[in-house]
């Protein structure tokens, strides 16, 4: 190497630059940015959706199950009825009893226990589904009895708060 003469400082920014990736114009960075905050309002957006909606529970009444029971099929769900007087009979599994709406009847087999509040003539939701797509027999596992505070006015002693008090 004679007469050449190198600038070291030169030589070794030219090797870092070209190591280093280039950065980012704005326009680019600009993009990005607006791809993650998509990307991030979509993520909220379903996880939002998805809380709510599974937060939500919902009941068909006597005539809206009967209206689809054949897209219902065996799935489980909640069925909205009135108790018919005279139904209501204990078995070794539970209790047997018919509920109505409007002119339709649906008779429940319910495994487990009633409610304290249990009895005929009350709004209830049951929770099963029914024996076949074309039956009128429902399986249920669980009862919810529905009431309001006019329950209370009109039974006055027959509600026990947690803490023992009769209201």
């Amino acid at each position: 190497m004679t007469g050449a003469i190198i600038d070291t400082d030169t030589a070794s920014t030219t090797s870092e630059q070209a190591r280093r990736p280039a950065l980012p114009t704005p326009r680019r960075r600009g993009r990005r940015l607006w791809v993650v905050l998509a990307l991030l309002l979509a993520a909220f957006a379903f996880l939002l959706i998805e809380g709510l909606g599974s937060s939500l529970d919902y009941f068909d009444t006597i005539d809206q199950a009967l209206a689809h029971r054949a897209t219902l099929g065996t799935t489980t769900f909640r069925l909205e009825g009135t108790v018919v007087a005279g139904s209501i009979q204990s078995t070794a599994t539970g209790t047997d009893f018919a509920i109505s709406q409007s002119n339709h009847t649906v008779q429940v087999v319910n495994t487990g226990s009633p409610p304290q509040l249990f009895q005929a003539n009350i709004p209830v939701v049951v929770v099963g589904h029914f024996t076949s797509a074309t039956s009128l027999n429902f399986v249920a596992n669980s009862i919810l009895v529905k009431h309001s505070a006019n329950y209370i006015a009109q039974y006055p002693g027959r509600v026990k708060a947690k803490n023992g008090s009769v209201r």
